[in-house]
């Protein structure tokens, strides 16, 4: 099929779309049409196709298909960051478990996100992925010439009791985030939970994924499940994970089918509010990449009550929306880059204190 080109505005938000469908690739296209700073620079039906058109245009963010004719998205994936590093790849596939197998793989590969594939052009436009993508692309678009501040009046670094939990949130760029933090986290004397807003298959193929991946047993979480010290459960696609405390003092998951939070299912704060509940300030929460605020409301009731929060730095972050977020609401004890984060957990999750060199810089 024929490859459309459309000028490079240096100005724009550059997108390059990989689709086999041309109904698709057009369905997208009138969509993002509608904010004026974005620009279609190559329109391509293979994997081949898009590596040659991210090598000419350079584009700001790729929405890369999983499934095509020729050479597929995985198989793309690599060859299209080689071509162009600066890129961010947004994975497009199908709601099946093979495709999110696929999908998740491609996230552990640096992927930044994941889009579920509507099953027809015509529900592209209007609803939820309507708001999602363009909002999604809004967030990935270029970072201006200077960065943000990193948080004032931050919650100094101090010695405190050992938590009896730890809980993460994460969103967008965060599977990637996850397997750098996770595979420092093994044996721990407390359980992780965790928060990554994703769709209902995606969430039980990550946890498989940080198993396998980060040597820790990590599950989907599922009503009635027992949280146990040195494991990691994930909140399920489409539910808020909330926990029970029984007469005899052990924690279970409840999955909570409420309203959105935040507009997202699962989300950080109901999880952290729930665990409030039960565990009080012995909570250490951990706020890595992702777009908007959810965890903010949270993490500030965490840190009143005498809990820790720490948040992943702007520099290392695929958006800088959650983290930003309780790191400019100075209620963090460390802003640190991704590669510090796992050890810091671990620091806490041992002694109670962080690492004085650790802390936000």
């Amino acid at each position: 099929m024929s490859q459309t080109q459309i000028p490079q505005n240096p100005h724009s938000i550059n997108i390059l779309l990989v689709d086999d469908s041309a109904v698709i690739r057009g369905a997208l296209a009138n969509l993002l049409a509608e904010n004026p700073a974005i620009k279609i620079v190559a329109s391509v039906s293979n994997g081949e196709m898009a590596i040659k058109a991210a090598a000419e245009h350079k584009p700001d963010i790729v929405i890369l298909d999983v499934e095509m004719p020729i050479m597929d998205g995985m198989t793309a994936l690599p060859l299209i960051r080689a071509a162009s590093p600066t890129s961010k790849i947004v994975m497009f596939s199908a709601m099946t478990e093979k495709g999110a197998d696929t999908t998740i793989k491609a996230l552990a590969l640096g992927a930044v996100e994941c889009l579920v594939k509507p099953t027809a052009g015509r529900a592209i436009k209007g609803g939820e992925f309507h708001t999602y993508i363009l909002n999604l692309i809004n967030n990935l678009k270029p970072s201006g010439p200077s960065p943000r501040p990193l948080q004032t009046n931050s919650i100094p670094s101090r010695n405190a009791d050992k938590p009896a939990i730890i809980a993460i949130g994460s969103s967008t760029g965060g599977p990637q985030a996850l397997f750098e933090v996770m595979k420092h986290c093994t044996n721990l004397p407390a359980p992780i939970v965790i928060t990554q807003h994703m769709p209902p298959k995606f969430t039980k193929i990550l946890a498989d994924h940080i198993t396998r991946q980060c040597g820790i047993e990590t599950y989907e979480g599922e009503t009635g499940m027992p949280l146990t010290a040195g494991k990691a459960y994930i909140a399920k696609g489409g539910f808020h994970m909330l926990f029970d405390k029984n007469t005899d003092g052990t924690i279970h998951i409840h999955l909570d089918n409420g309203d959105p939070v935040n507009y997202c299912k699962p989300a950080v704060d109901p999880m952290l509010g729930s665990l409030i509940e039960i565990y009080g300030a012995k909570i250490l929460s951990v706020i890595l990449t992702g777009m908007g605020h959810d965890g903010l409301a949270g993490c500030r009731k965490l840190v009143q009550i005498g809990g820790t929060v720490i948040a992943q730095d702007e520099a290392t972050s695929v958006v800088w929306g959650m983290p930003g977020a309780v790191s400019q609401a100075g209620i963090c004890s460390a802003v640190l880059p991704l590669g510090e984060i796992g050890g810091t957990i671990k620091q806490m999750a041992f002694t109670g204190s962080i690492i004085s060199s650790s802390v936000e810089r």
